[in-house]
Formats: C-alpha cells, sequence, structure tokens
C-alpha cells in the first residue's frame, strides 16, 4: 500500500538557529514543500532585517530540497501599517505570544486586550496577514487552553475579516470553538493526536512527550482525531516540532517540545490508515492549509509506503519521538 502527497505543508514549525538548525531543518525540509517557521528566536525574529536574515540561513541548510520557509514575525503591538505594508512580502503570519507562557516567550504580550492591541491587529486585518496565537492562560495547567477561548472570542468578533490561527488546538472547547466563528481556524499536532496526559505522566514520566500545550483527557483527544481524520475544512496540520537537546529533555528542568519532525507524515500515513480515513490525508496535511492562508505551495511530491521503519535513537543531540521503535509507514521517494 502507498500514498502520494502533493505539496505536504507543515503549518506550525520550531527550526531553532545555529547548529540545531542545521540537525533539523533538513529533516522537514526532506519531506514537507513548505512550513511557517515560528520566530520566537532568542532574541525574537521581529524586525524585518531579522526575517530576512533568518531565512537565509535556513535555505542555506535546506538547499536543493524543494524546500520554502514561510516566515513569521514575533508578534509586537508597535507594528503599525506602514510597517506591515513593508514586511508583508517577507512574512505570511505574525505570532503572538502570551508573555512566559511556553519557550523563549518571555518578550511576548501581557495583557492581551483587543483595544490596546487595535492598531496593530486592525493593520494585519486590512493587509490580509493572519494572526497565530500561542491559546494559553496562566491558570491551572490543564484548564489554560479552556481559559483562553474568551480571548479568541473578542478578537474574532472586533476583527472579523482577520484570519485568526489557533495553534495547536488540544481541547474539544477549541474545537468547538471553531465552528461559531467564520475567520477562527485551527492547526492540530501530530502527537496530540496520539497521546494524552496519561501517557506523559501516567507511569513513569515520559519527558520526551512533554510539550506545551500539555497533553489532555481522552475526551479531548477524540475531538481532535474527529476533526483531523475528516480533514475538516477549517484545520490543517502543524506538527509544532520543538527540538531540543536530549540533556534539556531528560533533566529536572524538563524542556518542552516533541520532535517530530522525521516521522510525522509516516505516522499520520499509519493513523489514518488505521482509521481508514487515508484519503483525507492530502486535505489534512496541504490542501485546507494553502485554501485557509490563499497560498499556492511549490510542486513536490512526496510518497509513502506502508513498509516497516526503525525510528533513529537521535538524530545529531535530539531525540525524536518513536525512537528506536519500528513504525509501519517509511517515506519511498520525494520528486520535486
Amino acid at each position: 500500500m502507498q500514498i502520494t502527497l502533493h505539496a505536504p505543508l507543515d503549518m506550525h514549525l520550531h527550526l531553532r538557529d545555529g547548529k540545531m538548525l542545521k540537525t533539523v531543518a533538513p529533516l522537514s525540509a526532506k519531506s514537507f514543500a513548505a512550513a511557517i517557521i515560528m520566530p520566537n528566536l532568542v532574541p525574537p525574529v521581529s524586525t524585518i532585517e531579522e526575517v530576512v536574515a533568518y531565512k537565509k540561513r535556513i535555505l542555506a541548510v535546506t538547499e536543493d530540497e524543494g524546500f520554502e520557509p514561510l516566515m513569521t514575525l514575533f508578534f509586537k503591538d508597535t507594528y503599525d501599517f506602514a510597517f506591515l505594508q513593508k514586511a508583508k512580502k517577507h512574512i505570511h503570519a505574525i505570532k503572538l505570544y502570551p508573555a512566559g507562557i511556553t519557550t523563549n516567550s518571555e518578550g511576548g504580550v501581557s495583557t492581551i486586550d483587543s483595544d490596546a492591541l487595535a492598531t496593530t491587529l486592525q493593520a494585519m486585518s486590512d493587509l490580509d496577514i493572519p494572526l497565530l496565537i500561542h491559546g494559553e492562560s496562566n491558570g491551572f495547567v490543564m484548564d489554560r487552553e479552556k481559559e483562553f477561548i474568551p480571548v479568541y472570542e473578542e478578537l474574532s468578533q472586533k476583527f472579523p475579516k482577520l484570519t485568526i490561527i489557533m495553534e495547536h488546538i488540544t481541547t474539544k472547547d477549541s474545537v468547538e470553538a471553531l465552528h461559531r466563528y467564520p475567520n477562527l481556524y485551527a492547526t492540530i499536532t501530530l502527537h496530540h493526536l496520539l497521546i494524552t496526559l496519561d501517557d506523559v505522566a501516567g507511569g513513569m514520566l515520559q519527558p520526551h512527550l512533554f510539550c506545551k500545550p500539555i497533553a489532555k483527557r481522552p475526551e479531548d483527544q477524540k475531538a481532535l482525531l474527529e476533526v483531523a481524520l475528516n480533514a475538516h475544512p477549517k484545520v490543517m496540520f502543524g506538527s509544532d516540532s520543538a527540538p531540543h537537546p536530549q540533556s534539556a529533555k531528560e533533566s529536572c528542568g524538563c524542556a518542552a517540545g516533541v520532535f517530530t519532525a522525521p516521522i510525522a507524515l509516516p505516522v499520520l500515513a499509519q493513523l489514518f490508515e488505521e482509521e481508514g480515513k487515508l484519503e483525507n490525508l492530502q486535505a489534512f496535511v496541504s490542501d485546507n492549509a494553502q485554501k485557509i492562508y490563499a497560498y499556492t505551495s511549490p510542486k513536490k511530491e512526496v510518497t509513502l509506503e506502508k513498509k516497516p521503519f526503525l525510528v533513529p535513537k537521535t538524530h545529531g543531540t535530539v531525540v525524536p519521538m518513536y525512537a528506536d521503535q519500528e513504525i509501519a509507514w517509511r517515506i519511498k521517494s520525494v520528486s520535486l
């Protein structure tokens, strides 16, 4: 059995920088035609010059792979129409982080107030620049995403022409919110389709499955699977593949992030095939995203086949999901 995916896209990807960039970027570039690149470096990518320079560094280590990095800016409430008009030709979205809520987000927004952020958000709406949001409050960890939904609702109503994307949703509440507002969309990760909190901490702690937003309850996983497997037109694949050195994961201060880039497409094929929904994988990993972003991807075909593949123990210093385990599908070929 095999399936050929046309221009698969990863709409939420961390590539880091420096040595880590050189290790992980080629792994995504091999199997994806393009990806939305997160801007939370240290310091964050918040100027046009930084966007251009970061893109050059990515392309330098992914050449000949037929891969387009779709760049983003780190949200600042000082961005005005004139600045964003210049920035638009270099970016595909702007990412808003609540301050301190996840990795390298200390420079994010302290209070998300639609009036205080109105200048930037209205300019984004007028210029048709999507807003990506890491939607979590500072409340109890299992409730943070649910508590953030009123913010999505306020922004969706106040800026009805602004495309708002709830990043890496993990709850049935977020799925339900999708249906209430026409300008609200979402990315869903591979790992949140596969695991619950019990897989992370129900027995021995599994540091390589620890992420933010944290994996939730079985009923939440079920809701995510329902919309993903049926390729609901308002959801799209975003891996949130977030590499950290093994030493940072297997430590008392475990870094948040699951590294799925090397196995994302094969495991998605395995999941969709097991659920009898393989025909919907193309829409979930490409077609929906191209419509939501009004984006035409470069031509690239990735053929996957149902043959066992042993996942490497590490890629450089990074441990992938399913490390040293056999998965049922693998990449057979890639053509440009």
